[in-house]
């Protein structure tokens, strides 16, 4: 999820970047939920991957 959400970020489509980050953050919070991962990583994740979003959409 989050490599689709940084190639849309690449390609530079605010839209498609914006929905992908939504399918992701669900991901990442199931995963922590479940254990997978520990929730300050799935926390860091989705602050990074939502700010690199929101850089995008304010550039353009």
């Amino acid at each position: 999820m989050t490599k689709e959400v940084l190639a849309m970020v690449e390609a530079k489509d605010v839209e498609g970047a914006e929905k992908a980050l939504k399918k992701a953050t669900v991901t990442i919070d199931r995963a922590a939920s479940k254990g997978v991962i520990h929730k300050n990583t799935a926390s860091r994740k989705i602050s990074r991957l939502s700010s690199k979003v929101h850089r995008l959409s304010v550039a353009s």
